[in-house]
């Protein structure tokens, strides 16, 4: 991640903010933008003895043409709280997410009784080391980075989201790689002239824990951080120095938890790209109407455009958290008359373009199929049954070398095309396998992998497989 050039400033207490170079483009700038002020308020009610604190802000804004979304970061020192065993740390505070301002200028103004711009605010909680009597700047242009995703993508976050990084998020030797969001601790909701701003609060994992929260939910994992005080505590602080993962310093334990919390609760993670294809063993390959043509050797025709955008949509972290599980409807259209339905929910993946009209796919209903998995892939096999399916859910494997699609339901998931009676059934090259409950009771994964009576065959293969497909 290559840092851009920011500016490094002492804060300016309220009563010093004045209208910048925007204003004549932007009309008469208010002496106290309101939106700024109530986050800053909120602060002030936190520090009431840091009126002016260090800020990183960019020097272009965004609404000037600049790249950085956020107009500033504010660095606020926090003494913890040892009657909770809080330590010493670094706090941050954005302010960008939000409207600020009131006239357009970045987000456009729906009024107080929604969301004020995307609607919230990131934090960053982060361990003061021995000796520091300044806070790093490094964690300003991370959330510079998110605001970034969200602003491009228009995929605001919630509480409990994970986000994949692959890097330390300092760009040291850290294994903290990745991070997960909630709820901070300690700053409150704030209503505005221009809606309301709730504070999400970026937490740093590990790896593993990633891994854990991808398959059980951000929440459990989140939950189970806040008891172990070198992995966040109460308050969830990164240590960027932490060597051990929370299943390291308590095997058993939290291992333990971990798969209860699946099996009692099911898993979010409603989707994964992954090495797959599907054969349609009702026909034989030399049909030329059959219109899977995805078998290994052959050449895969393209997803549409809705069908692309529909896979993408099941691979939505938490699509049915506390709501019954449904795909978007294929001939679904996103509303972009009203700014409010135009904020697309969290995503996993990123979310392509809206979805434009395209010829009607035809969907045909199959006798029998062979699904055949990668070796990952087919790890995950127990967690689509276990964890998605019996809970009543939908997970999907979206294949990585080309168009070809995967997508088990349970009974009861709306939108499907696969049905009871027809439970195997293919839209061009998107294949939906409805397995009912008992059925998943019957399917000892990963010891079986063929179950003649019900026509549907299984099969975990080596990488090279689907590397070479041609050999």
């Amino acid at each position: 991640m290559k840092p851009r050039v920011t500016r490094f400033i002492r804060g300016r207490g309220m009563d010093e903010v004045r209208p910048t170079s925007g204003a004549q483009a932007h009309g008469l700038v208010p002496l106290f933008p309101p939106g700024l002020q109530a986050i800053y308020g909120e602060c002030r009610r936190l520090y009431p003895e840091q009126a002016n604190p260090l800020q990183v802000t960019a020097i272009v804004k965004y609404w000037l043409g600049g790249p950085d979304p956020l107009d500033y970061i504010s660095m606020y020192r926090n003494v913890g709280c040892p009657a909770q065993d809080v330590q010493e740390h670094w706090h941050y505070v954005s302010f960008g997410l939000s409207d600020l301002y009131g006239d357009n200028r970045v987000h456009e103004f729906t009024g107080p009784d929604g969301p004020s711009g995307f609607g919230f605010e990131l934090t960053f909680r982060l361990k003061r080391e021995v000796g520091e009597t300044a806070p790093p700047t490094w964690p300003a242009e991370l959330m510079q980075g998110l605001a970034r995703y969200v602003f491009q993508s228009e995929n605001t976050f919630c509480s409990g989201d994970h986000v994949s990084w692959h890097s330390p998020l300092d760009n040291s030797e850290s294994r903290i790689q990745h991070m997960l969001l909630t709820e901070d601790p300690q700053m409150q909701p704030v209503q505005t002239p221009f809606g309301t701003v709730s504070f999400l609060q970026i937490v740093g994992v590990c790896t593993e824990e990633l891994q854990a929260a991808q398959q059980w939910n951000g929440q459990g994992i989140l939950e189970l951080m806040r008891g172990v005080r070198v992995a966040g505590g109460p308050w969830l602080i990164t240590d960027m120095r932490r060597g051990e993962t929370i299943f390291e310093i308590d095997p058993q334990l939290q291992q333990e938890r971990v798969d209860q919390g699946i099996e009692t609760e099911g898993s979010n993670l409603s989707g994964v790209s992954a090495k797959c294809v599907w054969d349609d063993l009702s026909r034989p390959p030399e049909d030329e109407e059959d219109s899977r043509s995805i078998c290994i050797g052959s050449q895969p025709r393209r997803l549409s455009d809705k069908d692309t955008e529909q896979i993408r949509e099941t691979l939505r972290k938490g699509l049915e958290f506390n709501s019954k599980a449904a795909l978007p409807p294929i001939n679904s259209q996103k509303q972009s008359h009203e700014r409010p339905q135009s904020r697309k929910d969290s995503l996993e993946s990123e979310s392509s373009a809206a979805i434009v009209p395209h010829e009607l796919v035809r969907t045909r209903q199959l006798e029998s199929v062979h699904l055949k998995f990668n070796q990952e892939s087919g790890t995950l096999l127990p967690l689509c049954l276990r964890g998605r399916l019996l809970h009543g859910r939908h997970f999907t494997y979206k294949s990585i070398n080309g168009d070809t699609a995967i997508t088990f339901v349970s009974t009861g998931v709306e939108g499907a095309f696969a049905t009871e009676e027809h439970p195997y059934a293919a839209h061009g090259p998107w294949l939906q396998i409805l397995l009912t409950e008992e059925f998943v009771e019957q399917m000892q994964l990963p010891k079986e992998y063929s179950w003649p009576e019900k026509k549907l065959k299984i099969s975990v293969l080596p990488d090279s497989v689907f590397d070479n497909p041609l050999q």
